[in-house]
């Protein structure tokens, strides 16, 4: 019955979710259906015992009956046992009963020499003469039960005691235990099927809260994010509820930062595209070459600033959706990275007469998104050179210390005040009095990508030199958790020269 439910209610998609409350249900029912069987076992052991205690008391006074018949005359047994006593015996209209009396040797001194005789090896090792014994046997295909006494004189030998059986086959036990498993039985074919359907019910009202619950949520507006309250909600739903309102409220904090995104992007889109049609309006006035020729480079500088934002808008997206999707990191060597990376900037730092260094560190390996922690270097790199005047010096490096790895790009630059340390990894912020041109979004993609990559990201001044006095430019740092591979290191002849001026 159990399976039948299930496939009753086995839905077509293996992989989908079936109903709690089919789920309970089959988990209460398992249970009895799998005792009923059991039930019916024991109850047929029972009664078999129950049936035969009351028989079994009758064989038990026809053997002692039988053998106040015996006597022993000069050690012979000898027995008195008249016709009406035999008639009596045999007045069971249902089953048939048989008796014997065995002397020395197994001699048939009366009764009837149908009835089995009892063998050797269903002799209890200790028997006391005058004590009734019961076995089971069988005779002309019918089970028999059987009780016997052996009867003695004092002290004589076991070999010339004498053995009085009576045997009665076992239809009147049948019916009495069929009469005692049907009473016990058939109220349960009523009793069951009503515990089924108070089940039901019962699991029905049990299963109300969490049906409110759900009409609840279905009756919310769409734009609604707001906490469920949790003082209507039973006490096993409130684990549930809790978590929902959790994901509630990181839906609330993403939808708002997606707002403040598109706001913020407006915003910084509109001021440079404004300006390039300013520009295209003022270019075909011109007739001048001369003129019409400045006036077409300052529409490229134009679209080369409005490139870079709507590139870094999109580096911003592409890292707010991994961290979102929960991308899998693989193991990368962050020293191998930053060479590569550090190597594409060198011609931009050439043009400016900027001393750009690496300092190599041998393979140090991090689990992370190659295409992110690319995005995220060279964010680092591309601000470094940017508030760092023409001959001024860039370092990267990568520094493992025990179980984390240090990435830092150190510059000469203008430096970083500590009031602005934590701000410039805010969206669109900007220091104000650099004279550099940027969108603000930079550091900004630095933070999320690190976040993602679980590591701390910071922006600090430049440590003072040993005089004491400070030192103009700063460094950005992020520490992320050292992974261990169980590989060789790579050969000396491998390891990359610093200074790519």
């Amino acid at each position: 019955m159990g399976t039948a439910l299930k496939s009753l209610r086995k839905s077509p998609n293996p992989d989908t979710q079936r109903s709690l409350f089919g789920e309970i249900l089959d988990w209460m029912l398992a249970p009895l259906l799998f005792v009923w069987p059991v039930s019916i076992a024991v109850t047929h052991f029972f009664s078999t015992s129950v049936a035969n205690f009351p028989y079994d008391q009758v064989l038990r006074d026809q053997v002692t009956e039988i053998s106040r018949k015996v006597k022993f005359v000069q050690g012979r047994p000898q027995i008195t046992f008249p016709e009406s006593s035999r008639a009596f015996l045999r007045a069971d209209e249902i089953d048939s009963v048989y008796f014997h009396v065995l002397g020395d040797g197994g001699k048939l001194i009366a009764g009837d020499s149908e009835l089995p005789r009892l063998k050797t090896v269903d002799v209890p090792e200790k028997v006391e003469p005058g004590e009734v014994y019961f076995r089971d046997d069988d005779t002309s295909g019918q089970d028999l039960r059987v009780a016997y006494m052996y009867l003695a004189e004092p002290d004589s030998p076991r070999e010339r005691w004498v053995l009085v059986e009576v045997g009665e086959t076992l239809e009147k036990r049948s019916q009495l235990s069929n009469k005692i498993i049907a009473s016990v039985i058939l109220p349960q074919f009523v009793i069951i099927p009503l515990a089924v359907v108070l089940v039901w019910f019962g699991l029905s009202q049990g299963l109300r809260p969490l049906t409110r619950l759900r009409e609840r949520i279905e009756s919310r507006r769409e734009a609604d994010l707001s906490p469920i309250a949790a003082s209507r909600v039973p006490e096993e739903l409130q684990p549930l509820t809790e978590a929902f309102n959790s994901m509630l409220v990181r839906m609330q904090h993403n939808m708002d930062a997606q707002r403040r995104f598109i706001s913020d992007a407006a915003h910084q889109l509109r001021t440079p595209l404004t300006g390039l049609k300013m520009q295209a309006q003022l270019a075909m006035r011109e007739n001048d070459p001369g003129h019409l020729r400045y006036a077409l480079q300052n529409i490229s500088s134009s679209v080369d600033r409005a490139s870079h934002l709507v590139d870094q808008l999109l580096a911003l997206a592409r890292a707010e959706a991994s961290e979102l999707s929960e991308q899998a990191l693989v193991p990368v060597d962050l020293d191998q990275l930053l060479h590569d990376i550090v190597e594409t900037w060198v011609i931009r730092a050439l043009d400016r007469h900027i001393d750009l260094g690496y300092e190599p560190a041998g393979p140090v390996h991090i689990l992370g998104n190659d295409l992110l922690l690319r995005e995220m270097i060279n964010n680092l790199l591309d601000n470094a050179l940017r508030y760092t005047p023409d001959g001024g010096r860039v370092t990267a490096r990568v520094v493992a210390q025990g179980d984390f790895v240090l990435l830092e790009i150190e510059d000469s630059g203008i430096g970083i005040a500590d009031e602005d340390a934590h701000k410039v990894f805010d969206r669109f912020y900007r220091v104000d009095g650099t004279g550099v041109e940027g969108s603000g979004l930079g550091l900004a993609i630095v933070r999320e990508i690190a976040e993602l990559h679980r590591a701390a990201a910071s922006l600090r001044p430049r440590s003072p030199d040993d005089q004491g006095g400070r030192v103009a430019g700063s460094i950005a740092r992020l520490v992320f958790t050292a992974h261990r591979l169980n590989t060789a290191s790579r050969p000396d002849s491998e390891r990359y020269q610093s200074g790519f001026a």
